[in-house]
């Protein structure tokens, strides 16, 4: 928290049971640095925690609805600017990568015709030769699944740019697609399963705002937790995990198994 508040100039920082609220004028580029956090969300809404009514789940269902129905206005403004800070930070990535080291990018730029020729050339003897000496196809065919394996990462990552683009780029309100990921506990999570509750919620966004589910690739997450504290809205802005975060040169083992393993281990 302490990194937060002094390298993304975080305002109006309040802390409650596992997540800390705060308003920022900081970019994603900014935030990416973040190392006191876990996962970063945009704020959608945050009221009271609902009301568990012990004559039926009619009430709370309609205060879930609530959530969307209320106040529309809300929802749209944060999807326009959750829009505007992903295609900022998709420009800034591409300005900062074509211009910094233009000479490296030049000398690996020739690296790679040198190395193309080259493989040219190998072919082109291994065909010529291919008759008089069968061995030398176990090098024609390495060459190729050496070139096999280039084509498919270079298609992985052109995939996810393809990705990225398609979440901010070329996309109205009614075309976006979703999916609800919910966290129940306490009295709600006692009367209602995640899974009723994002069904509750995913209904209410495609009446709300013509929008279509999509559980495998969607444009949009939403995420839901609701217990006895607070009912918290909203959209995360990164889905790469954090064992992937740039600082993190090794990757280890989550908080909750390396605090269990050292408790049974009785470590003092």
């Amino acid at each position: 928290i302490t990194t937060l508040i002094a390298d993304c100039v975080a305002l109006q920082v309040e802390y409650v049971s596992g997540k800390v609220f705060f308003t920022t004028c900081s970019d994603l580029s900014m935030l990416k640095k973040l190392k006191s956090a876990e996962r970063l969300f945009l704020l959608i809404k945050k009221q009271f925690p609902l009301t568990v009514s012990s004559a039926g789940k009619g009430k709370m269902l309609n205060e879930m609805q609530g959530l969307i129905n209320d106040d529309p206005g809300s929802w749209l403004n944060a999807i326009s600017l959750w829009k505007s800070l992903l295609e900022l930070d998709a420009k800034n990535e591409k300005l900062s990568q074509g211009s910094s080291h233009p000479l490296k990018r030049k000398v690996e730029e020739n690296e790679t015709i040198i190395a193309k020729k080259f493989k040219t050339e190998q072919m082109q003897e291994i065909k010529e030769n291919k008759d008089c000496h069968p061995g030398k196809r176990i090098g024609e065919e390495t060459l190729q699944q050496e070139d096999f394996i280039t084509k498919t990462e270079n298609f992985q990552e052109e995939e996810f740019r393809n990705d990225v683009e398609k979440a901010i780029v070329g996309h109205n309100q009614k075309d976006l697609t979703f999916r609800v990921s919910c966290r129940c506990s306490g009295a709600v999570g006692k009367t209602f399963t995640a899974q009723e509750v994002g069904r509750v919620i995913g209904i209410a966004l495609m009446k709300q705002f013509g929008w279509k589910a999509d559980l495998r690739n969607p444009d949009l997450e939403i995420f839901i937790h609701l217990n006895d504290i607070y009912s918290v809205v909203g959209i995360p802005f990164f889905r790469v995990p954090l064992a992937n975060r740039a600082y993190i040169q090794t990757a280890g083992l989550r908080s909750t198994i390396a605090w269990a393993m050292a408790s049974l281990a009785e470590i003092q």
